[in-house]
């Protein structure tokens, strides 16, 4: 079958438009939201959509609204030539992607354009905590906020992040009009968050959580990966390995989850990581638990030199 070459759209009208039409024929749109760099992961959540709706629609964007100052904005990987190659590469294909330069540009002004996109990352020097958007954006004022299930896990360490995605997920929804929207399970919190928004919100779009996607030695697949030095690559396989203990002990009657996140610490930590946190969660509200009675879902974040990774691993016992 010869490859699907997918439509680029990268104006906002004209992509609500194409959705409009193509629901307008009684067609379903199935919406993967990604920032580009794609690796097998993000191509699992296209086959996944195509399970639950007839056209896809891609997104790339890396969204400077869930960056903050301090954080790998400038340095978050690209290829967009690459990701086409890739998407077209995958079983059923792609039918659209939508790249657009910067939606949270609202002006008309051609200067103003080409000086807004992602340079405009700096705190507002009053100590208030600000995304790489507004210090020198063109007036974007509106963030959505999951306000309790959003200050936990990276919440914590990222104060900006979950409103960012948020947000921009909102403004996706409403440009892309979609009827399914697929998420990876991998950001177990940001899927969550996506959940209880489209719940509270009223949004007519059913939100599809996917696994984990990982490499033949464990490690969970992530665009930031490539950071890694070989070195470095092979410390952080100890964030998998000591989920997998967890998990194998609690199945094995080790519920109490002090215990449990103790060794998965030293694990890592021995390994060289540096734990940013290791929680283990009630799967939808994302409380923590002392004792596992209920499915639950641990999730780590540390950092291995420059890189910061996330993985988790649902436990269901």
């Amino acid at each position: 079958m010869a490859a699907k070459d997918p439509v680029i759209i990268t104006e906002k009208g004209e992509m609500r438009n194409w959705s409009r039409k193509i629901r307008s024929q009684g067609k379903t749109v199935g919406l993967v939201p990604t920032m580009g760099y794609l690796h097998q992961g993000h191509l699992s959540l296209i086959q996944e959509a195509h399970k639950h709706s007839q056209l896809i629609v891609v997104s790339i964007y890396v969204n400077p609204g869930q960056f903050s100052p301090s954080e790998d904005l400038s340095t978050y990987p690209s290829d967009f030539h690459g990701d086409i190659l890739k998407l077209k590469s995958v079983l059923g294909g792609v039918d659209a992607v939508f790249c657009p330069k910067n939606l949270y540009d609202y002006s008309n002004n051609s200067k103003q354009k080409n000086k807004n996109e992602n340079e405009n990352c700096a705190s507002d020097g009053g100590g208030r905590v600000v995304s790489c958007v507004e210090e020198k954006g063109s007036g974007h004022e509106t963030w959505v906020r999951i306000e309790r299930l959003e200050k936990g896990l990276c919440g914590k360490s990222r104060p900006v992040f979950f409103r960012g995605v948020a947000t921009i997920v909102t403004k996706l929804f409403n440009i892309v009009e979609p009827d399914v929207a697929v998420f990876g399970k991998k950001d177990y919190q940001q899927w969550r968050i996506i959940q209880r928004m489209v719940r509270d919100l009223d949004f007519a779009i059913e939100i599809v959580g996917s696994e984990v996607i990982r490499d033949s030695d464990g490690l969970a697949l992530s665009s930031r990966n490539v950071h890694l030095s070989p070195e470095e690559r092979e410390k952080a396989l100890s964030i998998s390995r000591s989920l997998l203990s967890a998990k194998s002990a609690a199945e094995e009657g080790q519920v109490k989850c002090g215990e449990l996140k103790d060794l998965a610490v030293k694990t890592i930590t021995q390994a060289g990581g540096r734990i940013d946190y290791a929680e283990i969660v009630e799967q939808e509200s994302l409380e923590a638990v002392e004792e596992i009675k209920s499915p639950v879902v641990f999730c780590i974040a540390a950092w291995f030199g420059k890189v910061r990774l996330i993985d988790n691993m649902e436990i269901n016992i």
